[in-house]
């Protein structure tokens, strides 16, 4: 069985595990995690990086930091996670869906001025599968309304707009590393404040609601709960097993660009004939090779591929539901305009199998099987 994914492995992981295990420190906020925050820092050029224990974690400091209340508007794609929009939700916030680019699948920022009003708080543009949106539209649109920006950059870690790290542009980023992820450490995930206004605040959010960081850092004799916040520090332990991983981040993505490339190639012929389409990158975008995906003409014809991969041991995946046609995002948020590119990406998408430890004899095994598929619609 060839395994839609494997979470990446160096091989270095243990020995820094075992470090952490020996400093008698694996809680939160120990050696390792502030080793990640400064590689992070040092990666994205944002103001402030900070180890959370996921992405959603990440965005729902975001939407502390936001001060939403009952009736805000917040507005995101309805292609997209659930959390992109229920860490929102959670504040109160009325979510306001958008549909996406029928090009690189991300938020139609043409679509953003008609869904603003003077509820409006933020905008919460997600990079699908690791492809920059258009950033310098956004935050224009965003600068005229005086609204927040909060990247969830979950797929894009390492992923560049216009040399600037995705993530590092609008207020605040939100990054995965959960095991799915380009990098990873099970479950994890980073906050990236590049508002400095904000840096403070994030810090107390993270510590429970208390100024525990710069009672650390010897600015007050003692620390104590000053705003709601949670617990949202992973393990030092995590990170110890994240920290080879983001030290070598180059080389994994890379890697796996080599992967993406190879099918990228293999399949413009069936682009060209009209069976399939192809992922999009934008020239001012550089990826970080995310995921690859084929879609297809029709649901009927997703499905029939999805089975006859399987049937050859082989994992292929659709992705997301519309967020804006379950039941929780029919009662917490509402939609602005059509959601045809939407709706149609959700039914004829499929991710084909790309990690980083696969080798080309197994992706040559997965592309001879696609072209028997396609050769045969």
């Amino acid at each position: 069985m060839i395994n839609f994914n494997e979470a990446p492995y160096l091989g270095t992981e243990f020995a820094c595990i075992k470090e952490a295990i020996d400093s008698k420190h694996i809680s939160g906020d120990g050696k390792y995690t502030k080793l990640c925050n400064e590689v992070l820092e040092n990666l994205t050029k944002a103001k402030k990086a900070l180890l959370t224990n996921s992405c959603t974690a990440a965005l729902e400091m975001s939407a502390l930091m936001l001060n939403l209340e009952p009736g805000d508007e917040v507005i995101c794609p309805s292609f997209t996670f659930v959390t992109t929009a229920s860490s929102f939700a959670l504040r109160g916030a009325k979510i306001v869906f958008l549909d996406i680019k029928n090009d690189t699948l991300n938020l139609d920022e043409n679509l953003l001025e008609q869904a603003v009003t003077p509820r409006t708080k933020a905008i919460i543009p997600v990079h699908y599968a690791g492809v920059s949106c258009e950033m310098d539209n956004i935050l224009e649109i965003a600068k005229k309304y005086n609204l927040k920006v909060v990247e969830d950059a979950a797929q894009a870690v390492g992923s560049f707009y216009k040399e600037k790290s995705c993530g590092s542009i609008g207020d605040l980023g939100c990054y995965s590393f959960h095991e799915t992820k380009n990098i990873s450490c099970g479950e994890g995930g980073a906050l990236l404040v590049n508002n400095e206004n904000f840096i403070e605040q994030a810090e107390i959010i993270r510590e429970k609601g208390t100024n525990r960081s710069k009672f650390f850092r010897g600015q007050v004799d003692k620390y104590t709960w000053v705003e709601l916040g949670s617990s949202y520090l992973p393990s030092d332990m995590l990170a110890a097993y994240l920290y080879p991983q983001l030290s070598e981040m180059k080389q994994i993505n890379e890697r796996r660009i080599e992967l993406w490339n190879n099918y990228h190639k293999n399949f413009e012929e069936f682009e060209n004939r009209g069976i399939i389409k192809r992922p999009y990158v934008p020239v001012n975008c550089r990826h970080n090779a995310h995921m690859y995906y084929l879609r297809f003409s029709s649901l009927d014809i997703r499905t029939k591929f999805i089975n006859f991969m399987k049937q050859n041991e082989i994992m292929c995946v659709f992705h997301y539901i519309p967020l804006h046609s379950s039941p929780a995002g029919q009662k917490y948020g509402q939609v602005v305009g059509k959601m045809d590119t939407t709706d149609n990406v959700s039914e004829t998408l499929v991710r084909l199998p790309l990690f980083y430890g696969m080798n080309f004899e197994t992706q040559e095994v997965i592309i001879n099987n696609i072209f028997l598929f396609l050769k045969s619609l």
